[in-house]
């Protein structure tokens, strides 16, 4: 049974596309198939995990051609965790679009285009999370990111199209270094399916291995926008619609970590780079964090803090063990939550105030507590006050880089030291460091724009008055009142869901903890996909 729902979660997608893009004139329709089929993906995740957590990893061989010939689909732990957490948010975020659409007659997201190529991002998503080959997970890469593009630049505006091909051109050179590694690791093993590589990687030499591997960390680099392969994200992401940036935020770079995940604890596990990625773990934080300091708009703000607090997850795959990537994949799972709720609280605070500018906002508390409220719980969450879930990843995280310094740290997950004593130490304070600052700035943009009265402001006219400000970039902005329901509706459900996380740390983290455990020998992957044996 469990079998057969596996290849839901990129068809039911795939198909609502398609029924959404002949629904055109139907805008109704087309929101009720978006929805319905988001939901049901939502509740086959759902099953999903719970059997694998219960029973074991699911593999599906499509077409009854077994592996390696056919296309092969995994569903572990991990994958089962990133199926439940993405499809929360995408359908979360898609019910605040619809409320957007509606509220503004969708000229920011037109219907006809919007639904469809939301859902075949959808698919690509999940397509990248239960794939069980490379040259799969290059398509479900493609495939979301050809939906990206329209995403992105949904609306036609100048702005738009110019972070558009910022993203567009980044995104190629990532497939490009992406498809030359698939080209090259298929012409030295002779196949592309994960499991086979694991083992026929590892006989090949030291020098070609550290070449493929570097590769792959290349092209998952840039997707996952770690430094110094992240310079494109903040100029991209905070031109698009509200949905749209909260989704490519929250959820499209962990496609990226996803990636480098699997690279690290299946494909190469003799070819040792643990040392690199706590060093660019380490650089993420600090590079990214600063650069949000410089920020007096939140959308950039929270694009650098986006950046930043990847490198924490890269540094908990770098400790290449157990309890690491335990914190790792418990700190995906809160990022993802936490950065697309203050996304769209963003989009909140834009509607309701008219600006996203720390110049131009103020009094926002006292005009809207429930919007304060929104703003507050995620923010705390990011920036890692206790007891919030992201007090608990960054503490599991260093409590994992701690032991990891020892010698009776909990072993590796990837086969690879951890990397040097003091290196690690270095990046546990740089992380700390990283936190006191993203909540130095996320309560600086909290007491300008929440806690300052409208009085206070200096040259600008106040725009909660309603009156058309000019813009930074050159464009308009209106301050209106009115702030659509399911809007709210939408964004408070996913401040609950951070909440959730804090409130069920226990059980997530030892799912989490279970999971890591699967990933820390690659031989169980291996024998997943080959019960009898590799051939």
């Amino acid at each position: 049974m469990t079998a057969v729902l596996v290849p839901l979660v990129v068809l039911l997608p795939m198909l609502g596309a398609a029924t959404a893009l002949i629904l055109g004139r139907h805008r109704r329709a087309q929101m009720a198939v978006g929805i319905s089929v988001l939901a049901a993906v939502t509740g086959i995740a759902a099953v999903l995990l719970v059997a694998v957590d219960t029973s074991g990893p699911a593999v599906v061989y499509l077409g009854a051609w077994d592996a390696p010939w056919g296309i092969t689909l995994v569903v572990d732990r991990l994958s089962a965790i990133m199926l439940v957490i993405s499809a929360i948010m995408l359908l979360v975020v898609l019910v605040y679009s619809v409320g957007q659409g509606i509220a503004d007659r969708h000229r920011e997201t037109p219907v006809s285009i919007f639904h469809p190529s939301y859902l075949i991002l959808s698919a690509g998503v999940f397509n990248a999370f239960i794939a069980g080959d490379l040259f799969n997970l290059y398509v479900g890469f493609e495939i979301l990111l050809a939906a990206s593009y329209v995403l992105l630049t949904l609306g036609g505006t100048g702005e738009r199209i110019r972070s558009g091909v910022t993203y567009i051109i980044t995104s190629l050179v990532s497939s490009l270094f992406f498809l030359s590694a698939i080209a090259l690791i298929y012409g030295a093993t002779g196949t592309a399916n994960i499991a086979q590589l694991s083992v026929r990687l590892a006989e090949l030499p030291q020098d070609v291995q550290l070449i493929l591997h570097l590769l792959l960390l290349v092209a998952f680099g840039i997707k996952a926008a770690v430094f110094p392969l992240s310079f494109w994200l903040p100029d991209s992401y905070p031109t698009a619609p509200a949905p749209v940036t909260a989704v490519f935020a929250g959820l499209l770079t962990k496609v990226g970590v996803y990636a480098i995940i699997r690279t690290e604890t299946v494909l190469f596990t003799e070819s040792d780079l643990s040392t690199l990625l706590i060093v660019i773990g380490g650089l993420t934080m600090l590079i990214g964090i600063l650069g949000a300091l410089t920020q007096a708009d939140i959308k950039r703000l929270l694009s650098f803090t986006l950046v930043s607090h990847i490198g924490y997850m890269i540094f908990g795959i770098g400790l290449s063990s157990v309890i690491g990537l335990t914190a790792t994949i418990y700190y995906v799972v809160h990022h993802i939550t936490v950065q697309t709720a203050l996304f769209l609280t963003t989009g909140l605070i834009e509607r309701f105030g008219g600006a996203t500018s720390i110049t131009r906002l103020a009094g926002l508390a006292k005009a809207s507590p429930l919007l304060a409220v929104l703003f507050f719980i995620p923010a705390m969450n990011l920036g890692g006050i206790p007891p919030f879930s992201g007090f608990l990843g960054k503490a599991g995280l260093f409590i994992a880089g701690a032991q990891g310094t020892t010698a009776d740290a909990s072993g590796p997950a990837g086969g690879g030291a951890p990397g040097p004593v003091w290196l690690i130490w270095v990046v546990i304070a740089a992380g700390a460091a990283t936190s006191l600052i993203t909540l130095y700035a996320l309560t600086r943009f909290w007491n300008m724009a929440f806690w300052r009265g409208r009085e206070e402001l200096e040259g600008y006219e106040s725009v909660l008055l309603g009156s058309v400000l000019e813009a930074p970039e050159g464009a308009t902005v209106t301050a209106t009142r009115t702030t659509p329901v399911l809007m709210v509706v939408a964004t408070a459900s996913l401040v609950a869901v951070t909440v959730c996380l804090t409130v069920f740390a226990g059980p997530l983290y030892d799912l989490a903890g279970r999971a890591a455990e699967g990933l820390s020998d690659p031989s169980v992957y291996v024998s997943i996909v080959f019960p009898e044996g590799v051939r």
